[in-house]
């Protein structure tokens, strides 16, 4: 997976918004206000791309047990979050599923009003 293929894939979703809120290089994608990805540009550029996401804590631990391209989220809650290194052991099928999944847990945690704005939104 390229950084292009990733990012089309992850701007697809509704009410997904890129922001710079720590410096230039660390790219975190929102729904609703709340982040949901974390990736630092110059690991795309350097050739080790890697990318945070938020996972259910039992399932972040079998993934963690399984891949060695993933594991506890850098600079994030271990519990909550996983560093996945792309173009590894983690076929972009997964990488997808691991996005949909971080996604999903962020949208199904915002108040219903803003569930209901970011649903009507056009694609």
């Amino acid at each position: 997976m390229d950084i292009q293929q990733f990012f089309e894939y992850c701007l697809s979703k509704k009410g997904v918004t890129e922001h710079f809120p720590f410096n230039e290089d660390a790219l975190v994608l929102k729904v609703g206000s709340k982040m949901f990805l974390l990736t630092s540009l110059s690991s795309w550029e350097n050739g080790n791309p890697q990318v945070n996401l938020k996972c259910d804590p039992d399932r972040a631990q079998e993934l963690r047990a399984e891949y060695d391209g993933i594991q506890p989220g850098y600079h994030m809650s271990k519990k909550h979050w996983n560093t996945i290194s792309i173009n590894q052991d983690v076929a972009d099928a997964l990488v997808k599923e691991l996005i949909d999944h971080s996604y999903e847990l962020v949208f199904s945690s915002l108040p219903n009003k803003i569930k209901n704005e970011i649903l009507s939104l056009e694609n």
